[in-house]
């Protein structure tokens, strides 16, 4: 999945920085923000953890923490500095900006999320403690999300600061001295650091950016425009796909028509052949998937790897075709869904291949954009943390996505209190086994993400979560 090629980026000067999204995308407000508006936030306005290159967590406002032996409660100490306009980063302050934040998360999948979390308290001047009803080993990977980074009137603690050029809608960001991120001052840093231009572009025009070399680096790349990534000149740079986690696939949001029996909607899911579907795409190593959450999750294992694993492709296509077939034959009405998908190249190549294994079982598929109704609906998101519960979470009844099991919701909420691993795991392999029997997502593989990477540039990493913080590209690698 890694295509190398040689380039270099300015010595002096700025990092020019792109990420794929809509023009005006970067400085997106609220709970539900963009890739690139994601990216912005996690530089300006740092949390209490938060990722590096790596996906790996590493502190931001908190200096250091512990977890007390039973993973109930998360103690932080804060590091020694200031807010941007002087007042003191204290425990209170951080307590209540949290309170808020997930408040304000409160419906949201980040929300149900962070649903574990009984108490926030400030224990002194500088130590804040998060408690748990339930032990949750990658909480602290839930913490560094860029949606929980602190806005304090109206300002983040950095790594570095937000100037914005409103003619041509680009970032500029730059390093807050060290002492300001509460380390030793250095008096080389502003040496030492590079500046950072960001922008937003879609497919075509941020392709075309890199590959005049307007652009060091290309950022959040999906499915639907990765076709670009293999027309461009790539001996001028470097395609990289991370490993990411997530959900690729189909959610339904009708079940009217053929779309009401879940026999049916299985059906559906069958008749993909999953290594055909990608084959145009030229993505080796991309991992196909059949169930919700990925089966290497849950230990023990609760299910194989395949769905389907004691039929080929075309006896599972067999059985869907008698599916249609009877239900055909008592209506009065051909099958005929509409699949919403997002603009793009690889969305039109995802389209003809869903298109043909459909045909092959008797249903006619018609082209719909995001947003416009569709019966089935492209759903691609990236995990935030490694759980059963993140991928059960996609599909709460509160979110209002489309079709979902109260019954698997009902699990998950049951689940949150479980000290007992084997016994939280058991039950949350319930929920899956609830919600796969619902037939409420077609699932087809691990989501895409890539990048488009100058030879000279610092600080980036492919890595699972899709997340590639900025602060790091400013910085010496040394």
């Amino acid at each position: 999945m890694l295509l190398s090629a040689c380039g270099s980026a300015a010595d002096r000067g700025p990092v020019n920085v792109a990420i794929m999204g809509e023009d005006g995308s970067l400085f997106e407000e609220g709970v539900r923000l963009s890739s690139a508006a994601q990216h912005i936030r996690a530089t300006t306005n740092e949390g209490l953890v938060a990722l590096d290159p790596s996906g790996q967590v590493i502190p931001a406002i908190a200096e250091r923490w512990i977890v007390t032996d039973d993973g109930l409660s998360y103690i932080f100490r804060l590091r020694n500095s200031n807010w941007p306009d002087g007042e003191p980063i204290t425990a209170g302050g951080v307590r209540m900006l949290l309170e808020d934040a997930i408040r304000q998360l409160d419906g949201t999948s980040l929300g149900l999320d962070l649903a574990k979390v009984t108490e926030v308290r400030a224990m002194t001047g500088r130590v804040v403690e998060l408690r748990l009803s339930g032990p949750m080993p990658d909480f602290l990977r839930l913490l560094a999300q860029p949606e929980l980074g602190f806005v304090n009137r109206g300002s983040g603690a950095g790594p570095m600061v937000l100037s914005r050029d409103e003619e041509t809608r680009m970032a500029r960001l730059s390093a807050l001295p060290p002492q300001e991120r509460g380390l030793p001052a250095r008096e080389d840093w502003e040496d030492m650091s590079r500046g950072l231009t960001v922008r937003a572009f879609t497919g075509e025009v941020a392709v075309e950016a890199f590959s005049s070399g307007d652009v060091d680096l290309l950022m959040g790349g999906t499915i639907a425009d990765f076709p670009l990534a293999q027309l461009g000149p790539l001996s001028r740079g470097t395609v990289q796909v991370d490993p990411a986690q997530g959900i690729f696939g189909l959610i339904i949001r009708s079940d009217e028509g053929v779309l009401s029996s879940p026999a049916r909607r299985e059906a559906l899911a069958m008749a993909i052949d999953r290594a055909e579907l990608i084959q145009p795409f030229g993505l080796g190593g991309w991992q196909p998937e059949t169930w919700i959450v990925p089966q290497a999750l849950f230990s023990p294992l609760q299910y194989a790897e395949n769905r389907w694993s004691d039929l080929t492709v075309e006896e599972r296509r067999n059985v869907a075709r008698r599916r249609i077939a009877e239900w055909r034959a008592g209506a009065d009405e051909d099958p005929v869904l509409s699949v919403g998908l997002p603009q793009g190249p690889g969305s039109d190549l995802l389209f003809e291949q869903l298109s043909s294994a459909w045909q092959a079982v008797g249903v006619t598929a018609v082209r719909a954009g995001l947003g416009e109704g569709a019966q089935i609906e492209l759903r691609d998101r990236l995990a935030r943390y490694s759980s059963p519960r993140w991928f059960l979470n996609q599909f709460n009844c509160t979110l209002d996505l489309g079709l979902c099991s109260p019954g698997a919701d009902a699990l998950v909420r049951d689940s949150l209190e479980l000290r007992d691993p084997a016994a939280k795991q058991a039950l949350l392999a319930e929920a899956h086994a609830e919600l796969m029997a619902a037939e409420v997502f077609i699932p087809l593989g691990v989501p895409v993400r890539w990048s488009l990477v100058r030879g000279a540039v610092n600080g980036y990493q492919a890595n699972q979560w899709g997340l590639h913080p900025l602060f790091p590209l400013s910085q010496p690698t040394t």
